[in-house]
């Protein structure tokens, strides 16, 4: 099968490329999928899982990607659930080959139904955004009707996401980024903006939950906007400063059924909307994710 490979962690992207990989086969409790579509997530080639085994080993080459949309073709010994022919959206395990290829092997508990009314590229956006957003809501967040989030980075795949769920669960948005940002950020449930290059963010005053996926000095400066009682939630990594009468958690997003199927359903009934970029195949891929100029919303590879 065709797969995009990556060996050299120094490399990043630019070292990306297109080969041929054997085709996976379904272990115990696996499905194989046919990839219609997969997302990408730039920082996971400096995340250890690409580059080694849970014993340490070196994996390379390995095949990077972690959101599918696509086609189950065949099951593995005990596989329950899922079923030949079904059409599926998921988040695959860190440690093992990944979606940007013709087909992977994922545990079929990571992955869920997807309608047949949602196409293939806007299931492939869903799984890290719209699951990072719902569990640094809700679950790390504790997010409440009535409460002020600020939702850093609100025009990207994960901001825009966190800003439609915080809004839709009754809380006042603000939404920050670039000064081009702002009209995408308040399409996407924002109800104010603060430009980061210009705008003071002291100036939003206390705020129950800050949503950090940009961190450094702005997560600094974050965590003194916390109220009493209210949460810092970074998804970049231990926190460097945390609020005085508050609490900051860092978490790791996990693959859960139940929550994507929440996810899809807002999808199709027009809820949440998905902030896909550029759409691109995948012998075309490598360009596409070393793009020469500034894009927003997620790259979506169809293969």
């Amino acid at each position: 099968m065709k797969a995009i490979v990556v060996t050299d962690q120094a490399a990043g992207t630019a070292g990306m490329k297109l080969s041929e990989r054997p085709a996976p086969t379904a272990a115990i409790n696996d499905v194989v999928v046919q990839v219609h579509a997969s997302g990408f997530v730039p920082t996971e080639l400096s995340w250890p899982s690409t580059w080694i085994d849970r014993r340490n080993r070196d994996r390379t080459p390995s095949i990077p990607g972690h959101e599918l949309a696509g086609i189950v073709t065949a099951l593995g010994y005990g596989t329950t659930g899922l079923s030949v022919g079904q059409r599926v959206l998921g988040l695959t395990d860190w440690y093992r080959d990944g979606t940007l290829a013709e087909y992977v092997a994922v545990e079929a508990r990571n992955l869920a139904p997807l309608p047949g009314d949602v196409d293939v590229t806007v299931g492939a956006s869903l799984p890290i955004s719209g699951l990072t957003a719902w569990q640094g809501l809700f679950d790390h967040g504790r997010l409440q009707s009535g409460q002020t989030v600020l939702a850093h980075g609100a025009a990207g795949a994960v901001g825009s996401m966190v800003a439609q769920l915080a809004r839709e669960a009754g809380a006042w948005v603000i939404g920050t980024g670039r000064a081009a940002d702002r009209q995408a950020a308040l399409d996407f449930g924002a109800q104010e903006f603060i430009d980061l290059e210009s705008d003071a963010l002291e100036d939003v005053g206390g705020v129950d939950l800050v949503f950090d996926v940009i961190g450094g000095d702005i997560g600094k400066r974050s965590a003194r906007l916390i109220r009493s009682g209210g949460t810092l939630v970074s998804v970049i990594g231990p926190v460097e400063a945390r609020p005085v009468d508050g609490v900051a958690v860092d978490f790791v997003v996990e693959s859960d059924r139940a929550q994507l199927r929440e996810i899809v359903s807002r999808v199709r009934d027009g809820r949440l909307r998905t902030n896909i970029g550029n759409v691109s195949s995948l012998d075309d891929a490598v360009a596409a994710l070393n793009p020469t100029a500034r894009r927003t919303g997620k790259t979506i590879i169809r293969a």
